[in-house]
């Protein structure tokens, strides 16, 4: 009853093509009564789809029927999420992989007919991957760091008997990016830094190693699979190039073709299971574009446009006949769509916005740009509460993204369309260093995180304040993971810049978090400390500078901090330190911790109680309500 008043009694007014409408409030609560769903992979007789949803507050495993979009719950956790891997070739068993209170170690289960699971990697620290089936279909592939925290082998188990065998064993460090169907090459990928690596092809018949990348031309390169004959090899880079591509390796003769290039970059690109189709993943202007190939006639495929639509994810049937598309909008949830092939018609299969939220009170995603302090075009994601007017300014937040080398993308978020609907204007800042803009643009950051990059932020806020509809005293800062910390140094560094800042799972103490990686990130590990700095060198010098910690005492405005107590990455010591620091200057700051979630919130829950906790912080020091 309190909620329907609620609705009621905030209402505004506004025009629309000529016309006067309600735009209602809503509660928290109701955007995250929408659906979370993830996965999607076709039944062995493709009538179902295997995803997983939070339709039970966690993440739990579910069967969609295609013919008619119903839904059948197969997992009943209470306290895990279980993240769909696929069915399990000639059986009615699926697996599943799930983690323990979002510490990110992750063990592969198999779910059985009865309802019973089985961890088929138990041991305690041994985090893995699910790698894919062998082309006939009678055994897994996975990658396991059990015998070295630091580095992940390649394994197999044969189904039904799942019992693990070493196929490459992983002692130099690589990230192991791809596998033969002949089971004879492993692609290999070593980090050199954060945006140049190499790529090396291992034939385990003759033991011999061919590097893939060049020393003379350095770049990003990243596998795209093995074509099913054995013939060719496929990977993306952007070698002498601004944005990836897409090359053909062929691997009797080493000669290489470039098959497709864009504008922006090539996300990803696969083979359907008899290889009739290619589908390509193109990040272009902070959305997704999605093109599919018949190889046979070189012609790409027609399918209806979904509009404001972010095509996230796909996945084609072992008949090829039919596509299933997870797509995104910036005012609603992703949804899963079926595309087959033959009749040209597209089924949409879920509604995940809440049905007592009207879309046309909810705002989309503009993409804008602006000029930064040097001159420098910055992209940013933008959106206008409706209710913004000269005559009734609205305060604002600069939204920033996690990384290094993140993106803020065009897609739904229930915190930013919950804040927006409440009446804040966010500008969702894609800082120089992020990625998605090309080599250039993604490496301006390196060895100057929270210089350049934080006044893109800050000149983020000019443009805001250029907006007449806008209040220009009354804007704040938020971001997660390295968002986190570039609210912090704003608030540290910069102190006058923003009335508040809100720091969730944030770096404070560089020095501590890239000393206290973990151990599954080695392959990455020197990559990191080439573009961040060496903590056990004299770059610990600057990073002492830049960090926030050692400088609180120049925070003068109210801060809201979240954290995960089981987060590996930003350990929860951070926050509490920061948290005393602040309190420490008598500056009002304000602590909350999840015990139960780690460095992203998994639980609805959870997710509630935060966002509204940052709402209320919000009204009460933008907009002056207690």
């Amino acid at each position: 009853m309190k909620k329907l008043l609620y609705l009621l009694l905030v209402t505004v007014l506004f025009a629309c093509q000529g016309r006067q409408r309600e735009i209602r409030n809503y509660p928290v609560e109701y955007f995250f009564n929408n659906l979370r769903i993830t996965g999607g992979v076709f039944s062995p007789d493709e009538t179902r789809l295997l995803v997983s949803s939070d339709k039970t507050g966690i993440l739990n495993l579910f069967e969609i029927n295609i013919a008619d979009g119903s839904k059948t719950q197969l997992t009943h956790s209470t306290v895990e999420s279980y993240f769909a891997i696929d069915y399990v070739p000639g059986t009615n068993q699926v697996l599943y992989r799930a983690d323990i209170g979002g510490n990110e170690i992750n063990h592969i289960f198999l779910l059985n007919e009865d309802g019973t699971s089985i961890n088929l990697t138990p041991g305690e620290k041994e985090n893995t991957m699910f790698f894919g089936w062998s082309r006939d279909k009678t055994a897994m592939y996975y990658l396991s760091n059990k015998r070295d925290p630091r580095f992940f082998d390649l394994k197999k188990m044969t189904i039904g008997e799942w019992k693990p065998s070493m196929i490459y064993e992983n002692i130099h460090g690589y990230f192991i990016d791809g596998f033969s169907y002949d089971e004879n090459y492993v692609a290999l990928r070593k980090p050199i830094t954060t945006s140049v690596n190499k790529l090396f092809l291992y034939n385990r018949a003759t033991g011999t190693m061919t590097e893939i990348s060049s020393d003379e031309n350095p770049g990003e390169y990243s596998a795209s699979g093995f074509s099913k004959d054995g013939q060719n090899f496929y990977f993306t880079t952007n070698t002498g190039r601004e944005f990836t591509y897409l090359v053909r390796y062929r691997l009797e003769t080493g000669e290489r073709e470039t098959i497709f290039e864009a504008d922006w970059d090539v996300m990803f690109s696969f083979l359907s299971e008899n290889e009739k189709y290619r589908v390509i993943g193109i990040n272009e202007d902070a959305r997704n574009t999605l093109i599919v190939k018949n190889n046979l006639t070189g012609e790409k495929i027609p399918f209806p446009a979904i509009p404001d639509g972010d095509i996230l994810s796909v996945s084609i049937s072992d008949s090829e006949r039919n596509m299933r598309l997870t797509v995104g909008t910036s005012k609603a949830p992703s949804n899963i769509y079926v595309y087959n092939f033959e009749t040209g018609d597209l089924r949409k299969l879920t509604e995940t916005l809440n049905p007592d939220i009207n879309p046309l009170d909810l705002v989309s995603a503009q993409v804008v740009r602006f000029k930064s302090f040097d001159g420098l075009e910055i992209p940013a994601i933008y959106y206008r509460p409706h209710r913004a007017s000269r005559r009734n300014r609205v305060p604002a937040l600069v939204m920033v993204p996690g990384g290094p080398g993140g993106q803020m993308r065009v897609g739904y978020s229930p915190l930013i369309q919950y804040l927006v609907n409440q009446g804040y204007a966010i500008l969702a800042v894609n800082n120089r260093g992020a990625g998605g803009y090309g080599k250039t643009f993604s490496r301006m950051d390196d060895r100057d995180h929270g210089g350049a990059d934080l006044k893109d932020c800050i000149w983020g806020k000019k443009w805001l304040q250029e907006r007449n509809y806008i209040d220009p005293e009354r804007i704040g800062i938020m971001g997660a993971s390295y968002g986190g910390f570039m609210t912090m140094a704003a608030m540290t560094f910069h102190p006058d810049a923003f009335r508040v800042g809100v720091n969730i799972f944030g770096v404070t103490n560089w020095i501590r978090t890239l000393r206290s990686i973990p151990p599954w990130w080695e392959a990455n590990r020197r990559a990191l400390f080439d573009e961040l700095g060496d903590p056990f060198t004299q770059d610990s010098i600057r990073l002492y500078n830049i960090s926030p910690l050692f400088h609180a005492h120049q925070i003068r405005n109210p801060v809201l901090v979240l954290q995960g107590a089981n987060d590996p990455r930003v350990l929860q010591v951070e926050s509490d330190e920061i948290v005393a620091a602040i309190r420490e200057n008598n500056v009002h700051v304000e602590y909350v911790l999840f015990p139960d979630e780690g460095h992203s919130f998994r639980k609805k829950e959870n997710e509630i109680y935060a966002y509204g906790r940052i709402r209320k912080f919000l009204d009460r020091f933008l907009k002056g309500v207690e």
